[in-house]
């Protein structure tokens, strides 16, 4: 069974990119490992305990992703593949609260770039606070660790997994909105 660590946790764009990597090359039986960042990631890839590694490297609005870019710097791998998605961005929130209720909205660095001419028209007076994936402030807001007048930028994937209302859908900026995604593994030093 292959051992698969993503940047994220359950309910992240990096989920849907592993399950689309495994649909691809017909892998069936595999495990996931939610490591949160390509750090994280690339450091187990070269401790051994996964054996592929799945994190962003680019979206065509938000631009390369930086946290990527240092993790790569600082660890040796061999790409395996390199694959687009297409991201859904929405804006989620608890029961009952409306965009007019909205007092600050919390996801990834690049979830908020890929949404800017969005949220500078709807929330421009409103707060926007970067956090370490859009799946993991997804389930912070649905654990009560974020105000409830927080919305949270994510996946549709995150609202139905932490419970939470998709307010509105596809609040990205770009109508087509692909992230290139890595593949990667262990460097074999025999070959």
């Amino acid at each position: 069974m292959k051992k698969i660590g993503i940047q994220g946790i359950e309910g992240s764009f990096s989920e849907e990119a592993a399950q689309s990597y495994c649909n691809k090359f017909n892998v069936q039986e595999f495990e996931l490992d939610y490591l949160v960042s390509s750090m994280n990631v690339l450091n187990s890839l070269t401790s051994e305990t996964i054996d592929i590694g799945i994190f962003a490297m680019e979206n065509a609005q938000g631009g390369v992703v930086i946290e990527s870019v240092e993790a790569l710097a600082k660890n040796q791998c061999k790409i395996i593949d390199m694959f687009y998605i297409e991201i859904s961005q929405n804006l989620l929130a608890k029961d009952n609260v409306t965009l007019g209720d909205i007092e600050a909205i919390h996801s990834h660095e690049q979830a908020l770039k890929q949404c800017k001419d969005y949220l500078a028209e709807k929330f421009w007076s409103k707060k926007l606070v970067e956090e370490d994936d859009t799946a993991k402030a997804a389930q912070d807001l649905a654990e009560g660790k974020l105000s409830k007048n927080v919305a949270v930028i994510a996946s549709k994937n995150s609202a139905e997994k932490y419970g939470l209302n998709i307010i509105e859908n596809d609040i990205h900026d770009l109508k087509k909105n692909l992230t290139l995604f890595l593949a990667v593994e262990r460097i074999d030093n025999n070959e």
